[in-house]
């Protein structure tokens, strides 16, 4: 059967990749993207699709619980799949405010809502409740660190978050757990590792690498470098929260991760080789990226630059998607190899879309 889509963030980075990815695979299903167009959240980013029949957007605030309530009903929504949140660490350190507000109260607006259209309304009414899902996209980060002995994260780890948005992610966790207990709301929830791919905002390590050597900007590096991270191309998290949707158990957590990590540093490293290289190849770029041409000139790591490391940045973050793996098929379609390279194939060829951002 056809399912009507609420995308919350579906302009943000996974989001638009998400929405791109399902109006693709499933044409005949209708999709509502519902984004405040904040700072990350770039419309530029569903041009694409703007003019699919089964598209439509809207721009508003997850908070906005009559809102939520009023696009549930009129496009009959039966799934929600929650995206929208402040995502970066740097920022939720500094200003902590907005990820509260968003992660904690927007995710809490968005259960009210669902809950009085697919539960408590069919009830007064004496209907049964409405065949629906609510699936909450969330991240390995509410696992705290780990040391470079400790296995990667399950979905049987403990939550110690240790930043802000980390913390704020595990309460948001923590109330669409509760929403299903206590009122039989259908929810899945994903945690996910590190994410990279088209779309990008250019504050996060991968874009940032690109657009600033071929910027001749400095590459900062926090600390020593040596964080790991494990990285999964957003085609391939996209297909994950497919498989969730469509064979995942009701009130179940799903790791989905890219059997991928990586230093922080030798990513930034391998970036910068690769565009050297592709500068190498293809001599249009030198005049598209002027900027950029001395760094090349002078090898674009020697742009690399240490800055002092933030506080409370977690060590290592793996994850352990053997759940997933097994029980619904998932595994990452992209190796690091030919992810990267698309990656970086899209921002030499999509200047117009992150220019404007910096």
């Amino acid at each position: 059967m056809n399912k009507n889509l609420l995308v919350t963030g579906g302009a943000g980075f996974i989001g638009a990749n998400f929405v791109h990815y399902w109006l693709a695979k499933h044409p005949d299903d209708k999709v509502v993207v519902l984004d405040a167009l904040t700072y990350a959240g770039n419309q530029a980013s569903l041009n694409t699709v703007a003019q699919h029949p089964a598209f439509t957007f809207i721009k508003g605030d997850i908070c906005d619980t009559n809102l939520v309530e009023e696009l549930i009903e009129q496009h009959q929504i039966d799934t929600l799949v929650h995206f929208a949140a402040e995502s970066h660490v740097d920022r939720s350190i500094t200003g902590p405010d907005a990820f509260i507000e968003t992660n904690i109260i927007g995710t809490y607006s968005l259960l009210k809502a669902a809950k009085k259209k697919w539960i408590d309304e069919p009830k007064a009414n004496g209907q049964s409740p409405k065949s629906h899902r609510f699936h909450h996209v969330s991240t390995d980060e509410v696992y705290g660190t780990l040391s470079a002995e400790d296995p990667a994260f399950t979905e049987e780890t403990a939550y110690a978050p240790n930043s802000p948005y980390s913390a704020s992610k595990a309460a948001s966790d923590h109330l669409v757990r509760a929403y299903h207990h206590t009122y039989g709301l259908q929810v899945t929830t994903s945690n996910c590792s590190n994410n990279y791919g088209p779309y990008h905002f250019p504050e996060k390590l991968i874009p940032l690498i690109i657009t600033n050597i071929l910027q001749n900007n400095p590459l900062p590096v926090y600390g020593d470098g040596q964080q790991i991270r494990d990285w999964l191309y957003v085609e391939d998290h996209a297909r994950g929260i497919e498989l969730v949707l469509q064979k995942g158990q009701v009130g179940e957590n799903y790791n989905i991760g890219g059997h991928n990590e990586w230093a922080n540093i030798d990513i930034v490293k391998l970036v910068c080789s690769l565009v050297d290289k592709a500068f190498a190849e293809d001599s249009s770029l030198a005049e598209r990226f002027s900027s950029a041409q001395s760094a090349m000139q002078q090898n674009s790591a020697s742009l690399i630059t240490f800055v002092d490391d933030r506080p409370g940045h977690d060590r290592r973050y793996a994850i352990d998607a053997t759940k997933t793996n097994a029980e619904l098929g998932y595994q990452p379609a992209e190796s690091f190899e030919s992810g990267i390279k698309k990656t970086l194939h899209w921002y030499l060829n999509n200047e117009n879309w992150w220019r404007p951002l910096l």
